[in-house]
């Protein structure tokens, strides 16, 4: 079997501090992608750092320190690892990682969260542009090594009605844009499965994300944008998809949490 996790942390330092370390530690998966870790190595403590077991990739932004950054962290030394997409705006901000396992690539991915009616959602537009460019090509090359394809991340996207609670009053907010979920369309209709909903197909949820504010975890208000989307071949051996949802709001340790797949590999 073959598990994998992605979370957004929501800054490793802090996460750290609040249960992500034990996570880590107690973890079952063989790969974990991080977004938003939001610190330069130096910053982080060595447990985090350099954690027993592990061999990880950070990936800060050298462009806003304390912003965005990703990361993957393999039980397994990656044959290779890259930082970007051959991206002259994007490759140095923090927003995709990926490592070579044997017959696998695994990519970090976080996108821009946008805003409508700013220049961040012109930012994120011109990110979904060229990343769609990179994830076609990603497949095409892959394949013809023999590999599968597996993209993690923050998406900062919620593709279909079942994937917010309140998507009424989301309709006009970026990530829930039609010209974002269209965006989403190409990439599922374009040689990636998003593992999630293939295995859990009727939603509503699972959401992945909670506003801090009121009582959006109690109620289970959430939003579903951190998906793992799977080359075909990968996705056919998907055997089972969960949130790793803290049991309580207090024992969170990032407004997101995990989202964990296993296949049989």
């Amino acid at each position: 079997m073959l598990t994998v996790s992605t979370v957004n942390v929501n800054g490793l330092r802090a996460a750290a501090k609040k249960g992500l370390q034990e996570w880590l530690a107690e973890t079952t998966a063989d790969v974990v992608c991080m977004q938003e870790t939001r610190a330069e190595p130096e910053q982080l403590p060595a447990a985090v750092r350099e954690p027993e077991g592990w061999f990880p990739l950070l990936a800060p932004s050298a462009t806003a320190k304390g912003r965005a950054g990703v990361a993957v962290y393999s039980r397994t030394e990656p044959q290779s690892s890259r930082i970007g997409f051959g991206s002259a705006e994007f490759d140095e901000t923090g927003r995709y990682a990926e490592i070579d396992l044997p017959g696998l690539v695994v990519g970090s991915l976080y996108l821009p969260s946008g805003e409508v009616g700013t220049p961040r959602q012109d930012e994120k537009e011109r990110f979904m542009k060229e990343f769609l460019t990179y994830l076609r090509d990603l497949r095409d090359r892959a394949a013809a090594e023999d590999r599968e394809v597996l993209v993690c991340g923050d998406w900062n996207i919620a593709h279909r009605e079942i994937d917010l609670k309140n998507w009424k009053a989301n309709r006009k907010e970026a990530g829930f844009l039609p010209e974002e979920r269209a965006w989403m369309d190409e990439v599922f209709a374009g040689g990636y499965v998003d593992v999630v909903r293939l295995l859990h197909p009727e939603g509503p949820g699972p959401y992945s994300w909670w506003s801090y504010r009121g009582r959006a975890f109690d109620n289970d208000s959430g939003w579903r944008i951190d998906y793992q989307a799977a080359s075909e071949g990968l996705a056919a051996r998907a055997v089972s998809a969960h949130v790793e949802k803290a049991p309580s709001y207090d024992q969170r340790w990032s407004d997101h949490a995990p989202v964990t797949v296993a296949f049989d590999v």
